[in-house]
């Protein structure tokens, strides 16, 4: 295919597609879930939150939870994202049902998602 993406990873760059099903780990390396999807701001193009599910078995059952892209890091030893979290923190943590939609533009949520990670709202 000529217009084909010639590779969906750089060493700088990666695909919204690969991100998805890449493993969230904390720096102990216990695995926490899993990215379910990324939501990137349209107008800025920055990446404001990895969705990420945890718990459940084989992903049924499972918690989404926003997390602002600013507190994961990648590790290329872990191949996947860490965080500063362990599981009792995420299991307070503000979360969404896999059933229900989320109101994204209710910066009220925003703020509340951010302040529990002590991130900066990626909008500021």
């Amino acid at each position: 295919m000529a217009n084909a993406i010639a590779d969906d990873e750089t060493g700088t760059l990666i695909s919204a597609d690969k991100v998805e099903g890449t493993s969230v780990y904390n720096r102990s390396g216990d695995k926490l879930g899993s990215v379910k999807t990324v939501m990137i701001d349209k107008k800025s193009g920055k990446v404001a939150y990895a969705v990420m599910s945890f718990g459940g078995f084989l992903g049924i059952g499972s918690d989404l939870h926003p997390l602002p892209w600013a507190v994961l890091d990648y590790d290329t030893a872990e191949d996947g994202y860490v965080v500063d979290l362990d599981k009792d923190t995420l299991e307070k943590a503000p979360r969404m049902a896999a059933d229900r939609q989320v109101d994204w533009h209710d910066q009220t949520w925003g703020r509340e998602v951010h302040d529990y990670y002590r991130a900066t709202p990626y909008w500021m």
